[in-house]
This record gives C-alpha cells, structure tokens and sequence, in this order.
C-alpha cells in the first residue's frame, strides 16, 4: 500500500509523543492521533491522564480519535495473554472505522514501544491485519540515549505518577532533565528502575516540545499512598 493515512497511538507521554515526533520528522502523513482511555487498570495501554491528549492534540494541529473501552478488570486477571488481546479489541475495531473514513484507509500506525514484547506482538499483529505498517522508532534503542535525544530535541516530560521502589514523592511533577536521568541511573543501578519507566516505574505527560505549538500548562496537587503516587490534575490549558 502507496497511498493513505498515518496514525499514531498516542497517550500524551513521551514514549509515544516521541513515535508521532519521529514520524513527522520523516515526513509521514499523520492524520489522527488515537487515544484509548481505560477505565481502571490495563496491561496494554497508558492509564493517568490521558484525557489531556486532547490538549496536546489541539497544540499538534492533528485530530484525535478518543476511544473508550469498558473497564478490563486489569486488578483480576487470570490470563494476562488473554487479557492483553481482549485488551486491544475497543482500539482494533476504532480503527478499521477509521480506516473505512481516512481517504486512502491507514497505511501505517505509530508505537511507542520501547522494550515490551507483550504490547509490541499485539500491536504488530493488529496492524497486519489491517494491513498496515508499524513504526515504532523507540524498539530497542539504548534508554539513556532515547531519553537524552528527547531532551535535545526540546521535549519537556513532567512525571504524573510514580510506583516504584527509589521513587518518592518528590518525583511527582518534576520535569525530566539530565540531573533527573543521572539519578534514574543510579537507581537502575540500585533498584533496578528503568531509565525511561518501561516496567511502569512513572508515567510521563509531554507538556511541550518541537511539534506543538502551545506548551501545556497544569495546576496539580498529589495523591501519595505511601510507596507510590499520581498528580490530581486541578487544572489543564495551553499556554497564551
């Protein structure tokens, strides 16, 4: 296939911030963002704040697609196999719609994925079957260096949630910067905490960076439990 659409799985965090950032760089025609909002936990998929990629929708210039499963019982599963495929059933069937209304259908989908073989295989056989291209530029790149070309490339990555050992309530809306990365490194080292939160160690907002044009802005309190911690997001808009 020559002709049709790119789409890009998009979560507002800066793994796939970074995917839809690579591909506009090549030149790709992405023509929508798709974001899947879950009701509880996922094994597939992003969860905190993800109803702020229609912010930094707005601030790409690209239209978003919202897709909104039922709960999928993530904190009870017998089979995570199983769950990880009904997980992606409510985003496969959002886009072979999509496909019917892009002129030309999609011709390929960005990932995130940086090391995870349980999303990556899933996403992969999910776009064969819509005969579809995968980029997915982050697979098996070096996190330190990944992490630090974001950086370089101007991406500003606020931390929302924290859920790991080394990671205390400090981490929670602080802006990754290489004293941020030094320090995961050591607590790789220590912890066993991947530099770029692959094993759900924190979770990222992109709140600015190259591809968009109004940075965004957030009023926040946190929730902290003790040994993990999110942002109460108050207040979201883009910057004047």
């Amino acid at each position: 296939m020559t002709d049709g659409a790119w789409v890009s799985l998009f979560s507002g965090g800066k793994d796939s911030s970074w995917a839809l950032y690579r591909a506009l760089e090549r030149g790709y025609s992405v023509e929508r963002l798709v974001t899947v909002h879950p009701e509880g936990d996922s094994y597939m998929y992003h969860v905190p704040a993800t109803r702020l990629a229609s912010l930094a929708a707005e601030s790409i210039g690209i239209p978003l697609l919202e897709v909104e499963p039922d709960d999928f019982g993530a904190d009870d599963v017998p089979d995570a196999g199983v769950q990880g495929d009904e997980e992606l059933e409510p985003l496969e069937a959002a886009l072979r719609d999509l496909d019917s209304d892009l002129d030309g259908g999609i011709k390929g989908v960005t990932a995130g994925a940086v090391e995870s073989e349980y999303q990556t295989t899933r996403i992969e056989a999910m776009a064969e079957r819509l005969e579809a291209q995968v980029f997915a530029p982050l697979w098996q790149e070096d996190p330190r260096t990944l992490a630090e070309a974001m950086l370089d490339a101007g991406f500003e990555v606020r931390i929302i949630r924290v859920a790991a050992y080394g990671l205390d309530e400090s981490w929670l809306g602080r802006t990754l910067d290489t004293d941020a990365l030094d320090e995961l490194e050591s607590l790789n080292d220590e912890y066993g905490v991947h530099i770029l939160g692959e094993g759900g160690e924190f979770e990222t907002l992109v709140t600015d960076g190259p591809h968009m044009d109004r940075r965004i802005e957030l009023e926040y309190d946190t929730e902290w439990d003790g040994t993990r911690g999110t942002l109460r997001i108050e207040d979201a808009r883009l910057a004047e």
